[in-house]
């Protein structure tokens, strides 16, 4: 089997010749730039690689791996980006923060790997027509899609890759940014008409540019991955009521959409205790989840393979509040066996790390982890 057989035979539930392996298709199952400049220094090599310099893209400090080291790791999928905005509404200020699209202002603290949000631009007492005149930006700004098509045919000209479409955040996320998180959980109860407001102007343009997206690549992507975080180390952000009543709808809609303009399977991130709204994801049309965070309450690789395996795939599993950054190469092996004996059986199952690989993870620790998932990962499964 090539990496996309074997990626494409995991995406249909059915067991290839090994469970395949991710690194870096998605911005939420990547490695961070610093982390990333000592494993290629690890295997006696330089890289000039940067992150992306706008968006998130910027914030995480996500590197773009070289080709050679995905080779080197035998990673089966190959990540697409959507491309910058013509009319770019982000820039850096004077002090050196750093402004999103969306007005969002970020500083990254010297001793810090992370960007630290200084300025929520909506983070005050304001009406529906306050939303109405913040400078949004163009959801069908050709920008976000020029030469998409391309990169895309480049990507498939072998078939040797699947190919996974990373697109933005949903409306989670962004809404709690340009509100401040305080005021976005209070506005579900006190003002339910700004937030409704709020998250219809964030969806639209988040439709718009994904549909800009599939019509460009919709043929030629074996993935498609969409982001929100719903979830916390304990449970739900809002209550599943309230997740029902207010975000769920908008997120159908969106995964809709995706599902009419492509063959390809949903992958969709939310980190945290997803448990309980796995249902919700099935009844949308969620085919596979992100990062399936292990540490979290109640998301042992088990019991969620025994009751929602049928329905969903599984994409990461690898644990990197503790194993990753913390454990021997040992440590990494037994993790990667664990998680191989619960979720892979039957396909379903890509493995990644829990999120992006943090820089305080060895890099033979991250080598183990690949080398591992190759052994364990042959099926049948023997773990």
């Amino acid at each position: 089997m090539n990496h996309r057989n074997r990626a494409l035979a995991a995406l249909n539930h059915e067991e290839g010749d090994r469970v395949p392996i991710d690194l870096a298709a998605t911005r939420n199952t990547g490695i961070l730039l610093d982390v990333y400049r000592s494993l290629v220094q690890f295997f006696g090599a330089d890289s000039e690689t940067a992150p992306d310099d706008f968006g998130q893209s910027r914030i995480a400090q996500v590197a773009f791996p070289d080709e050679w080291v995905l080779q080197r790791l035998d990673v089966d999928f190959r990540g697409l980006y959507l491309g910058t905005p013509d009319r770019r509404l982000d820039r850096i200020l004077p002090d050196g923060s750093y402004q999103d699209e969306l007005g969002v202002v970020r500083r990254r603290p010297p001793s810090s790997h992370y960007y630290d949000i200084t300025h929520a631009p909506l983070d005050r007492d304001i009406t529906v027509a306050d939303l109405l005149a913040h400078p949004w930006p163009d959801g069908d700004d050709p920008g976000y899609t020029r030469g998409l098509r391309e990169k895309a045919l480049a990507l498939r000209a072998d078939d040797e890759y699947a190919v996974v479409l990373h697109l933005q955040d949903i409306i989670v996320h962004p809404s709690q940014y340009l509100r401040g998180f305080e005021r976005w959980y209070m506005d579900f109860v006190l003002e339910p008409e700004l937030i409704s407001s709020l998250l219809d102007i964030i969806l639209e343009i988040r439709l718009r540019v994904t549909e800009q997206a599939l019509r460009a690549v919709g043929d030629l992507v074996d993935v498609v991955s969409c982001s929100d975080d719903v979830a916390d180390q304990r449970g739900s952000q809002l209550s599943p009521a309230m997740y029902r009543k207010f975000i769920k709808p908008r997120h159908q809609r969106y995964l809709e959409m995706i599902h009419s303009r492509t063959a390809a399977k949903i992958l969709y991130h939310s980190c945290g205790s997803v448990v309980r709204l796995l249902p919700d994801f099935v009844e949308m049309g969620v085919d596979f989840i992100n990062p399936v965070q292990v540490s979290a309450v109640g998301m042992d690789t088990a019991a969620l393979k025994r009751e929602f395996g049928r329905y969903l795939g599984f994409w990461g599993s690898v644990d990197t509040m503790q194993v990753l950054p913390f454990g021997t190469p040992d440590d990494v092996r037994a993790e990667v066996k664990r998680r191989m004996r619960d979720l892979a059986p039957g396909g379903g199952f890509v493995l990644a790390a829990v999120h992006n690989i943090q820089p305080n993870v060895p890099p033979d620790n991250i080598v183990a982890m690949y080398d591992a998932a190759r052994e364990f990962g042959v099926y049948p499964i023997r773990c």
